[in-house]
């Protein structure tokens, strides 16, 4: 049997698991502490599989970070972080409610008169306790892959899309093990007796033919990804490679459909607008750079780290911190040491501490967002390395210098103003190799898609800072050795997975 970790918010939570051999339980707290070895990508441990049953999934909570952690290990985890953050807002769920709501009017009996016009089914693991709702819960656990979910219905609503009259599911929600009663238990211990003996399967995504590119970009960023001349390129240059491309904003998630690929250039968040196109190209089986799974490992430095410990690539001296920890930082990382808020972009969120006073300033604005903080061992260069990764092949490589009188390559000043350093591109042929090595590692756990990753390198060696899913791609600067070649590269590949997904 495949070994199961089993996370659960506190020890009382416990003798709500059945015991089972290769199956450990664990607090939320003693997972995060108790890391695998840093080679456990190569021991074996990267086959284990984790049931996350916590209550709280917000993002940035405790519940989330188990998931996201997990992942980092190279550990198999339901609920994905992509999971948890597409089940987080209705606006990004809302795309799979009405499938689901055809199958809930296919399988379920109306109320009877006079009954309730509300229902809520569980779902554990994909299973139900009546025989009507089976198959909506095993398509709903095939859609968000949540061990434990609640769905809300409704009687008597007309649906928006398609009219008519019926059951309507109108919300899905996590739930954790915690949130189940006495009369539940006994369900649930088949259920996960039964998962933790299956083998863990995805659902395959829907095919497409055409071949039409849409862009996603905002007009009014101050620091977008491409910038306009850029942007001009791909859309001059794709029609000669087979591809239609078309710039959107915003405003065009229903048009989404009409397309057979995304490429977002703008700056990717959780919770933001930019995750839902992607979550919503995925579902539809459209290639999509940056893809759900990558903005979701990105996004989060914390994830980051743990990724380059497992994988055993070169990076500064780091720790996991909660507020508990905070003070332990001083005799691991001494000073200065940088404080991170998880899933800052564009050097925001990033803090140097010179002593104790301005360690505890700093945690104090990191712990407002985030139950965990990133706290590494401050390495001075006049520059950073960034390294384009397509297709686990690099594709530039740029040093970016340091913003004048500033220890970043972008100093956000109080008045709302950004400086930014200079640059130099080169071919990736003449950046040093052990350089280009360690990016083309550190960016191969993530996935396959475009990659900006930035490094240090000094006297001691090379070391990796971070993994961007969406780099910057601009006119007269990443393209100043390639030319239209680098855009030409970005857009092939985009034909590529049209054509062979």
């Amino acid at each position: 049997m495949v070994p199961h970790i089993v996370v659960v918010d506190r020890p009382e939570d416990i003798p709500a698991i059945p015991a089972a051999a290769g199956r450990q339980v664990l607090t939320a707290r003693a997972f995060i502490d108790s890391p695998p070895p840093a080679d456990a990508a190569r021991s074996g441990r990267a086959g284990m599989r984790v049931i996350n049953l916590t209550r709280d999934h917000r993002y940035l909570s405790l519940g989330y970070y188990v998931s996201l952690l997990a992942e980092g290990r190279g550990e198999r985890v339901i609920p994905t972080p992509s999971a948890l953050t597409e089940i987080s807002s209705k606006r990004i769920y809302a795309h799979a409610l009405p499938e689901l709501t055809g199958i809930a009017r296919r399988h379920l009996m109306p109320p009877p008169a006079g009954g309730a016009i509300t229902r809520t089914v569980t779902v554990m693991f994909g299973e139900t306790a009546e025989p009507e709702t089976a198959a909506l819960g095993r398509r709903a656990f095939d859609l968000f892959r949540l061990p434990l979910m609640a769905l809300h219905l409704v009687h008597g609503a007309a649906e928006p899309v398609g009219g008519g009259l019926g059951w309507s599911v109108r919300s899905v929600r996590s739930r954790g093990v915690r949130g189940l009663d006495s009369d539940d238990h006994a369900a649930f211990a088949r259920a996960i007796d039964r998962f933790t003996t299956d083998r863990w399967r995805a659902p395959k995504p829907a095919l497409r033919t055409r071949h039409d590119l849409a862009i996603l970009h905002d007009p009014a960023d101050p620091l977008p990804p491409s910038n306009s001349k850029a942007l001009a390129r791909f859309c001059k240059l794709g029609p000669a490679l087979g591809l239609d491309v078309t710039l959107i904003t915003r405003r065009d998630l229903a048009r989404l459909a009409e397309f057979d690929a995304l490429f977002i250039r703008e700056t990717t968040r959780i919770d933001h607008h930019t995750f839902r196109f992607a979550t919503r190209a995925a579902q539809d089986g459209m290639p999509v750079i940056d893809d759900p799974q990558s903005i979701v490992r990105c996004t989060n430095k914390i994830y980051l780290a743990e990724l380059l410990r497992v994988h055993n690539l070169p990076a500064p001296k780091t720790m996991i911190l909660h507020r508990q920890r905070l003070l332990d930082a001083e005799a691991v990382l001494g000073y200065p040491m940088v404080l991170k808020i998880p899933d800052g972009a564009f050097s925001n969120g990033v803090f140097k501490a010179e002593n104790r006073d301005q360690l505890i300033e700093m945690a104090a604005r990191v712990f407002a967002r985030s139950d965990l903080a990133l706290a590494q061992a401050f390495v001075y260069t006049a520059f950073d390395w960034r390294v384009g990764i397509l297709n686990r092949q690099p594709i530039f490589a740029c040093q970016y210098f340091m913003s004048r009188d500033h220890w970043q390559i972008v100093k956000h000043s109080g008045d709302g103003r950004i400086d930014q350093g200079g640059f130099r591109t080169m071919a990736v042929d003449a950046a040093p190799a052990e350089v280009i090595d360690a990016a083309v590692r550190a960016a191969a756990p993530i996935g396959d898609g475009l990659y900006g990753v930035d490094l240090k390198q000094n006297a001691d060696g090379v070391f990796v800072i971070e993994v961007n899913d969406n780099p910057n791609i601009d006119a007269g600067v990443e393209d100043a050795v390639l030319k239209d070649d680098l855009y030409r590269i970005i857009l092939k590949d985009f034909v590529r997975r049209i054509e062979t997904r």
